[in-house]
């Protein structure tokens, strides 16, 4: 089967977290269809092996009792050209997923054309972990994720902000009362950078600091200052100076 770009009117995402325990583990099943221009979703997401555990533990890992969601919608017709190109430069793979993992049906013009196996599983994973968030974002089940930085050197302090709103892939930078629109996959590569250090929350305050240096909020309205709150998990990755240079370059820009 040969699925050009052009023909493709659609796609149908299936994941399942395989080997993941409750109550992390789930699946779901995400079905995109533009073939007639606008974006039309389907989202089934269930959580699964559930009743292994007892309320509490469920609710002590920062989850609900019922956190399985379903959606039919529109989405913004922004995200249909990136599941074009990633479906267009992807390689397909005979390899099973038995410990989990996610599946790619193509449409085109309306027909199903069988199961395919990418094997850039996670390009894939987050491109659907991205549409998700869309998702919650166009029904307002969650807000745009905020993260605030300040820079404190000598007598000079400076404040920003960094906005991503996955409903319509658009990233905005404020600083000094002004904004800008980053570019896409600047601000998503920065995010995961931001994400990936270890955060000491014993250490967070409910302020930014005033001496110098740099102070990160991930959005929950917590504090840290890099270096000292913010440590590197991986000595191979200095995770904290690539934060640092991020805002440099958007506080300069």
């Amino acid at each position: 089967m040969n699925t050009s770009k052009s023909s493709l009117t659609g796609i149908i995402l299936e994941y399942d977290s395989g080997i993941v325990p409750p109550p992390y583990s789930h699946v779901f099943r995400l079905a995109l269809d533009w073939g007639k221009d606008n974006l039309e979703v389907n989202l089934d997401l269930h959580y699964t092996e559930r009743e292994e555990l007892s309320e509490q533990e469920i609710l002590d890992e920062g989850f609900t009792l019922n956190d399985d969601y379903s959606y039919h919608g529109k989405l913004n017709s922004v995200w249909i050209h990136p599941i074009q190109d990633l479906f267009a430069t992807t390689r397909w793979t005979n390899k099973d997923i038995d410990e989990g993992g996610i599946t790619v049906t193509p449409i085109e013009k309306g027909k199903d054309e069988g199961v395919k196996i990418p094997a850039n599983q996670e390009e894939w994973q987050l491109m659907a972990q991205d549409l998700i968030q869309a998702i919650y974002e166009t029904v307002k089940k969650e807000l745009p994720l905020t993260v605030h930085y300040r820079l404190v050197e000598n007598d000079l302090t400076t404040d920003c902000s960094l906005t991503v709103h996955f409903s319509n892939r658009e990233v905005i930078f404020e600083k000094a009362g002004k904004s800008r629109t980053i570019h896409w996959e600047y601000a998503i590569q920065l995010m995961k950078v931001v994400f990936t250090p270890d955060y000491h929350y014993e250490l967070a305050k409910e302020e930014p600091g005033k001496k110098r240096g740099a102070y990160i909020d991930c959005g929950d309205g917590f504090w840290h200052e890099l270096g000292k709150g913010v440590v590197n998990i991986d000595p191979s990755f200095d995770a904290v100076t690539k934060i640092r240079s991020g805002f440099q370059t958007l506080i300069e820009g």
